[in-house]
């Protein structure tokens, strides 16, 4: 058993453990800190594996949630899997990370319990008024494992199905944000057949996300995902919003990275900034 999301802490005590000496880097880490403690008290860790900037993401976006999204209402949410493998028979080649070798005409109905688990969850969670219950039932859910991979394997899907969209509207001439063409000029992943199978599939396996992937995830789940890069301090990239261009209503989660492959998590907004 690993704790995925440790208890808070304070930012400043967390960075005097981690970066003690006076290295270039460490002051430039310690100044990083200084910047995200003028907006947040507390950090919590967040368990180091490749599906880190899935936790982050999700468990921002389900601790501060209201409501059930838009997409996550659609009757058509959970067809998806269904939907998608009529259209492309190469989505047969999804891998699983809990069935490694099992093909996607066999996991069709797997991925659409994923995709009703994360409607559930979302649903219970953002109904919930209390604060400090609503954090409760975010800390138990990323304490367990089986449904917490789950819900990782609906957001790659999710991801998936975003990437197809983006691709079809660029070819039949659509007006598509900028990452999207990023995302389909490289050598790796020219369509999203490719972007499946050298990325998708060993994403939580073998790599985490990209920061091309992280605009992707921005766009799956309709959320603008603000990051505080510390190893950036100092420059235009300090504080990076995933889209660059978001949406006005997308609801606003923030991280924090020291390096863009690990994510941690700020929370406990200080008053001033509330206001």
């Amino acid at each position: 058993y690993k704790l995925s999301v440790s208890p808070e802490m304070d930012i400043m005590e967390y960075c005097r453990k981690e970066w003690r000496g006076n290295t270039p880097v460490a002051k430039r880490m310690r100044k990083g800190y200084e910047a995200v403690a003028q907006k947040f008290a507390s950090i919590r860790r967040i368990r180091g594996d490749n599906y880190c900037a899935f936790r982050a993401t999700l468990f921002q976006a389900l601790s501060q949630a209201t409501q059930l999204p838009s997409w996550l209402q659609s009757e058509d949410f959970t067809m998806l899997p269904e939907n998608l493998l009529n259209k492309y028979d190469w989505i047969k080649q999804w891998q699983l990370k809990q069935k490694p070798g099992k093909k996607m005409g066999e996991i069709s109905d797997e991925i659409q319990e994923y995709l009703m688990l994360l409607r559930k969850k979302w649903k219970n969670i953002s109904e919930i008024k209390d604060p400090i219950e609503k954090q409760e039932a975010c800390d138990k859910l990323f304490k367990n494992e089986e449904e917490e991979y789950s819900l990782y394997e609906a957001l790659k899907f999710l991801m998936l199905n975003t990437a197809i969209e983006l691709y079809n509207d660029d070819k039949s001439g659509k007006r598509v944000p900028v990452f999207s063409w990023l995302l389909f000029a490289r050598d790796t992943s020219s369509n999203p057949c490719q972007l499946m199978h050298n990325h998708l599939n060993h994403i939580g396996h073998s790599g985490g996300l990209e920061q091309v992937e992280m605009f992707l995830l921005a766009y799956a789940l309709q959320y603008s995902i603000q990051v505080y890069r510390l190893y950036k301090y100092s420059t235009d990239e300090f504080i990076t919003l995933y889209p660059n261009d978001p949406q006005e209503d997308w609801p606003v989660v923030t991280l924090i990275t020291e390096d863009d492959r690990h994510y941690n998590v700020p929370v406990r907004m200080c008053q001033e900034t509330r206001l």
